[in-house]
């Protein structure tokens, strides 16, 4: 995607064999990128969210494997980079998804030959995740341009989003916003985006309205308990978000507020489409509730807010009472039967094991 006319993926491998990403704790009131050196480097940058995002998660654990492979190619190393990896982020399964493919890609190779295949797998890995991403976005395309052509001609497509599931969160394109993005500057599409702030960390504030403004999209970030007002009063056309885990049968993890706004878009007859990259399937799991890790976040994240004073410098301030416990659930389940379908880069279907199982026969 685009930032000040130039292309930008989100990870790179750089001339020196270090890793390029954003530094996305910064952004969005500035824009610099980070080279990581190490594959501890990568572990932290995963820990810390200076990468965030499923997909973007497992692009970093596999380029962070590849620095871990050329400091030592053994087994034992790599299973020892493995499992430090996978340690940074208990509930995205890209991760555990991106080690794997990296592993088995190395695994009987002789040790020569290990890093330069680790580089080309992981390059491989992040460029299907924009292919991956781009099909989704001409599938959403599609179910855009269905629901418009319900409403009077001329009319406004209003989509409203939770949490940021852009080109940030992936190598390039993003999942729910990738028929976003395709959709702005169609003639036939009008097209307007409810942006959740999405406590705690304000991802939708500070990245999805970021990118947006980027593309110019026309979007406005709203408060995250104002969706069910808007769906109440017709100004919600149709809900769309990403996903961190999604199990068999078709229960979706998602940044914390995901069931609420899927509860009141069900209440409002409103369709809730979850944007789906295959990878991001945990095909061992079927009960998401019970099933699925829920990572528990530092409680500064709910107590201090970070942002740019007046006078133009960046501060974090305390919004809470000292001594006030918060707690900090990272991810909520939204179970399937809430949800309207997934669009996947195969097609759209329906969010159940037999609509999974149609596209992903394999």
């Amino acid at each position: 995607m685009n930032y000040q006319g130039k292309r930008w993926r989100t990870i790179w491998r750089n001339p020196d064999d270090t890793v390029g990403v954003i530094d996305q704790r910064l952004l969005p009131h500035q824009f610099q990128t980070l080279a990581l050196r190490t594959m501890e480097e990568c572990a932290e940058a995963i820990r810390n969210m200076t990468v965030r995002g499923a997909p973007l998660i497992g692009a970093t654990a596999a380029y962070g494997m590849c620095l871990a492979i050329r400091d030592d190619p053994t087994h034992p190393a790599i299973h020892a980079a493995v499992k430090r990896l996978l340690a940074t982020r208990p509930t995205a399964v890209n991760l555990q998804w991106a080690l794997n493919e990296v592993r088995h890609a190395v695994w009987q190779l002789p040790l020569e030959k290990r890093l330069d295949r680790a580089w080309h797998r992981a390059a491989e890995l992040c460029d299907d995740d924009v292919e991956i991403n781009e099909a989704i976005g001409h599938h959403g395309l599609k179910i855009f341009r269905e629901v418009l052509a319900k409403k009077p001609y001329g009319s406004r497509l209003n989509v409203l989003t939770h949490c940021n599931a852009g080109w940030l969160a992936c190598v390039d394109w993003g999942t729910a916003l990738a028929p976003i993005f395709m959709a702005h500057g169609q003639a036939d599409i009008d097209i307007h985006v409810w942006v959740d702030e999405t406590r705690p960390r304000n991802q939708g504030a500070s990245l999805t309205a970021w990118e947006l403004k980027q593309h110019g999209v026309p979007h406005t970030v709203i408060v995250d308990n104002a969706g069910g007002h808007l769906m109440q009063h017709g100004l919600v056309d149709l809900c769309i978000v990403g996903t961190d885990r999604t199990t068999a049968r078709g229960d979706v993890c998602n940044k914390i507020g995901t069931y609420l706004k899927a509860l009141a878009a069900r209440d409002n007859g409103i369709p809730f489409y979850v944007a789906l990259p295959s990878s991001s399937i945990d095909w061992a799991l079927q009960d998401g509730l019970v099933e699925i890790p829920i990572e528990e976040r530092n409680g500064s994240e709910v107590t201090h807010l970070r942002g740019r004073t007046a006078g133009g410098a960046i501060a974090e301030i305390q919004i809470t009472p000292d001594g006030s416990p918060a707690s900090n659930y990272g991810f909520d389940v939204t179970p399937a039967r809430l949800i309207t379908a997934f669009i996947t880069e195969r097609g759209v279907c329906s969010a159940s094991e037999p609509g999974l199982k149609e596209l992903f026969k394999k």
